[in-house]
């Protein structure tokens, strides 16, 4: 049995019936006194994307964002119709973005990758997976794509699509013994042993070596539930997985992240790599953090380098591995050389 919210995006009907419940009676009498019904049931017809919106955008300037909450909305194309019901923000949310729920929906995305080089060796030892447009006929920012997902109550659904395809496209093109570095968004996973196992088994059905999958959390500076990550984190590994935390140096404290997470890899923000050849604040940073991670055996990876200055001096302190511009930019394509 798999996750609803990771599997399934209602759809918002063209034409057809609105319906809006509540249990809130009050709410319910304001709401049917606004277009003159009556009911415990809000049921209204039309016949366009247009009309509905003007409805839905009625009834947002009418109630506020805490009492809209409260309000469950469906379409319908007959009274009768099994209807799964969403809150009215999230509705209303989707109504408005029509083009990037159908990207989410159809899965008009792929992954690229940006490879991570050994400091010591020079060579590659593992691509970073990174959410792309399939093409510039439906382009999007990430970033974007995941606000909307995130405002519509469909962050889950996005990010296990994401580390689905992640998965499908290394699977294509990355050899076994490369790592393969997945975002994860903890807040999209609230039951690890539940909304993984689509993840678990794209690995199985595309044949990936789970050793080879490094899981990385891309919200490091909004943890706040430990023990939540930590769940997740011991899912990941008791699959055969490793896991990761991006932005080091920000936000929750480091020192407690490492000690509390122990995860295999953490990225150093590029804030401090950025021209730390010749900052002596963020040298020192980074020798304390190179010592504190060597001796809880975690490996550490700077990200953001854009100058073989700053490559150099990571190496020279013990940081393993790099990433950034100096070497290349996300590709559709593994490098057959770096850009160095």
């Amino acid at each position: 049995m798999f996750c609803d919210k990771c599997q399934f995006i209602p759809r918002i009907l063209s034409e057809g019936i609105f319906e809006i419940t509540t249990p809130s009676p009050i709410l319910m009498d304001s709401l049917t006194s606004m277009f003159n019904r009556s009911g415990e049931t809000f049921l209204i017809s039309y016949s366009s994307f247009s009309e509905l919106s003007t409805i839905c955008e009625k009834i947002d300037k009418a109630f506020s964002r805490k009492a809209s909450t409260i309000f469950s909305c469906a379409t319908l194309s007959s009274v009768d119709e099994k209807k799964i019901a969403i809150s009215f923000p999230h509705f209303y949310t989707r109504l408005q973005n029509m083009e990037y729920i159908a990207i989410m929906e159809e899965g008009m995305f792929t992954a690229h990758m940006q490879p991570i080089i050994s400091l010591q060796s020079g060579g590659i030892e593992a691509y970073e997976f990174l959410l792309r447009p399939t093409n510039q006929q439906h382009p999007f920012k990430p970033f974007d794509l995941f606000e909307v997902a995130r405002n519509s109550g469909l962050q889950s659904y996005l990010d296990s699509a994401a580390r689905k395809k992640a998965i499908e496209v290394s699977s294509q093109l990355i050899p076994r013994g490369i790592k393969r570095f997945i975002n994860f968004l903890p807040s999209s996973i609230y039951d690890p042993a539940h909304c993984l196992r689509t993840t678990f088994r794209a690995v199985e059905e595309h044949g990936v070596d789970p050793s080879d999958l490094v899981f990385e959390v891309v919200e490091t500076e909004k943890i706040q539930r430990i023990d939540h990550l930590k769940n997740i984190f011991h899912t990941y590994k008791k699959e055969g997985m490793k896991v990761a935390l991006d932005d080091l140096g920000t936000g929750y404290s480091t020192r407690e992240l490492l000690l509390d997470l122990k995860p295999d890899y953490a990225k150093i923000d590029r804030s401090y790599i950025e021209q730390c050849h010749k900052d002596r604040s963020k040298q020192h940073a980074l020798i304390e953090l190179g010592k504190l991670a060597r001796e809880e055996g975690i490996l550490l990876l700077a990200e953001g380098i854009e100058q073989k200055e700053e490559a150099d001096f990571c190496a020279e302190i013990g940081v393993r591995f790099g990433q950034g511009y100096y070497y290349g930019k996300p590709s559709d394509k593994p490098f057959s050389r770096l850009h160095t």
